[in-house]
């Protein structure tokens, strides 16, 4: 499905700034945009790759006013879950998690998340999970993937969901600085938005190295749901 274009004010109202500063950063090429027949026009999806981008580029402080953006954006009508942890089950998490190759890792991932019901093929979520990666690693230096595909897999989601695993020993899964990884999120979405909402969450999350611990220290997936329960919690009393 071809995605639609936005225009300088429907972008600002997204975004929540003003269309001159959308303007702005068109001129200076700082956000994905063109002219056509001499008026900006902005592209749904690349905005959405953009804001991907910008998350993993961003401070605690401004993921907070990132995340805060996207909730406004939230169509709760796709997806009304307001929590990281509603998007995850016991079903869907592996401590520890077995694989010791960058490979094994996103297919047993894919896996994991099949067994809620929820993803279908797996083995097609695994291809564009992998794509993903090559295109741009999900690795971070704090030891965290945050694998995703590019698009949203509508055809073999009934709905989004969040897989986790943690393995006993870190393992090379792509970090540019060569970091090693042993804590890995997958994100299945259905829609950009709520893809977008996940991921910022997460982020904010674990940039926390107190959680990153308490998370590592986990030893079943009700715990590690309750640890990640837990830190939202605190994350969205501290920003009210």
């Amino acid at each position: 499905m071809a995605s639609k274009d936005l225009d300088i004010d429907q972008l600002a109202l997204y975004l929540h700034i003003t269309p001159a500063q959308v303007n702005k950063m068109a001129v200076r090429g700082k956000i994905p945009g063109r002219k056509v027949n001499g008026d900006w026009r902005f592209s749904e999806s690349e905005i959405h790759h953009w804001l991907e981008e910008q998350i993993g580029l961003s401070d605690a402080q401004e993921l907070e006013r990132m995340e805060k953006v996207l909730e406004k954006n939230i169509d709760v009508s796709v997806d009304d879950r307001a929590m990281l942890s509603d998007f995850l089950s016991p079903l869907a998490i592996e401590i520890p998690l077995p694989a010791r190759t960058r490979g094994s890792v996103i297919r047993e991932m894919c896996q994991l998340a099949s067994m809620t019901g929820l993803l279908w093929d797996p083995a097609v979520m695994a291809e564009a999970v992998a794509a993903r990666e090559d295109l741009h690693p999900t690795a971070l230096e704090n030891g965290v993937a945050l694998l995703h595909p590019r698009r949203p897999q509508t055809s073999i989601l009934a709905e989004p969901l969040v897989a986790l695993g943690i393995s006993t020993q870190p393992i090379p899964f792509g970090n540019v600085s060569g970091h090693l990884t042993d804590v890995f999120f997958l994100i299945c979405s259905t829609d950009d938005r709520v893809h977008l909402r996940i991921l910022a969450r997460l982020a904010r999350l674990v940039t926390d190295e107190v959680f990153l611990t308490m998370l590592r220290s986990a030893t079943s997936g009700s715990e590690a749901i309750d640890i990640i329960r837990s830190a939202e919690l605190e994350l969205t009393q501290s920003s009210v």
